[in-house]
């Protein structure tokens, strides 16, 4: 008999019916036992009767992976109002070793290394499943929104010749011989491509040796990329971000039903840094904004616009990559930007150079390590910019998460390469 799933039991009521999955939870009591059985669809519950079933149920710890054959009854206390009753219990697997923690339970209080010491079940949890399921959601809704306004998705290298930002630490590496960089992110492929396709986005790690041991920073983690051609400045870039994380958001409530995501008005709030320092309370001369002036900046944004998001536009020029392009009328700033969701920065992007003479400029005419991306704008480029979204940062802001290992399925950090 074919297998069917459990949310499609409500189908099938009065017919004979097979399931297969790990055994979630048992609840053995006098009279009767029940086999609560998880799949990718949900929960089905099983009644057990049979004495033959029972025993069998006794000696199968949870978690093991069995196959249930057996009548779909109507029961409307059952999950989506049905309960396979006459079961006959099969097991697929070995009896499992049970995981340090019970995954039936509401909550996973497990602590977090322990959690990620056994990620392959923790993950099983709804909790964290529900965490990857919004991870997936975000980044088809990235797509979708930008597939539907014309962008190419492209792939890039993740072994570089040099680095990329300079203000991160890279990943060295022996490539045959020659010294080699883990990518920091894919700007330079990004730019050069839209030369190519005029827009273009990538989904993919991104590697970072920075020695931050924080709550919100991963030695490598997934970067939603964006990169336009032929537009007046930066403006344009956040214009485009902003119907991104629409897109995003959209797609995270179609595939958790339920879930309340925040409106993204349909203009964000944006505030020049020098009036951010102001509203944080920071020194006129601060080069950049610590955690404690981007919770400032969130609090103001949702006290003065109803927002969850703003924008922080014109950073100075010295903490913005070579490549930024300086404010037209303030040189010393930046025609850039970061996009604070929930008083946490999620997004930076900006204008790019586009002239050959202006990179020659910017780099005071050493173009070590950098000489093909450089010639590539003596070939004609448009004026251009883009952005970056981390996505396991976004979900974890979304999600209202503490910590962004918790909705991320394999973290890397400081300290954990494994599992």
């Amino acid at each position: 008999m074919q297998r069917i799933l459990s949310h499609q039991l409500p189908e099938h009521i009065g017919s004979a019916v097979t399931v297969q999955g790990w055994v979630h939870r048992r609840r053995l009591l006098k009279s009767v036992a029940f086999l609560i059985l998880r799949d990718r669809g949900g929960l089905v519950q099983i009644v057990v009767n049979a004495d033959d079933q029972r025993t069998l149920l006794e000696q199968l710890p949870e978690e093991t992976v069995v196959e249930v054959t057996g009548t779909a009854t109507a029961n409307s206390a059952a999950p989506l109002g049905v309960e396979i009753t006459g079961p006959a219990v099969r097991t697929l697997s070995a009896p499992a070793v049970p995981p340090p923690f019970d995954l039936f339970r509401p909550l996973l209080t497990a602590t977090l290394p322990t959690q990620l010491d056994h990620a392959a079940t923790s993950l099983r949890h709804n909790s964290r499943t529900r965490a990857l399921k919004a991870a997936a959601a975000a980044a088809a809704g990235f797509r979708r929104t930008l597939d539907a306004n014309g962008f190419t998705e492209i792939f890039t290298p993740k072994i570089v010749a040099s680095a990329t930002e300079s203000g991160a630490n890279v990943f060295g590496l022996d490539y045959f011989g020659t010294r080699a960089y883990l990518a920091q992110s894919p700007q330079f492929y990004k730019q050069l491509m839209v030369g190519v396709f005029e827009r273009v986005y990538e989904v993919g790690p991104v590697f970072r040796a920075e020695p931050h041991d924080t709550a919100r920073h991963l030695a490598q983690y997934t970067s939603l990329d964006v990169e336009l051609g032929f537009i007046r400045d930066h403006r344009d870039v956040m214009a485009v971000l902003r119907d991104v994380v629409a897109g995003m958001t959209e797609a995270v409530a179609e595939r958790l039903p339920g879930f309340a995501v925040p409106e993204v008005p349909e203009e964000i709030p944006a505030v020049h840094f020098t009036t951010a320092l102001e509203i944080a309370g920071a020194p006129a001369d601060e080069p950049d904004l610590a955690p404690a002036h981007e919770r400032a900046l969130g609090e103001w944004a949702q006290r003065e616009h109803g927002s969850d998001f703003v924008f922080v536009t014109g950073y100075p020029m010295r903490k913005r990559p070579f490549y930024t392009h300086p404010e037209p009328d303030r040189p010393t700033h930046s025609n850039s930007f970061d996009l604070l969701f929930r008083g946490l920065e999620m997004v930076t992007g900006g204008q790019r150079l586009h002239e050959y003479a202006d990179y020659v400029s910017a780099l005071d005419g050493d173009l070590t390590g950098v000489e093909s991306y450089v010639e590539a704008f003596r070939h004609g480029m448009p004026p251009h910019g883009g952005f970056a979204i981390g996505l396991e940062r976004f979900v974890a802001r979304l999600l209202g998460a503490q910590n962004v290992r918790e909705v991320t399925a394999f973290p890397r950090d400081l300290h954990r390469l494994t599992p």
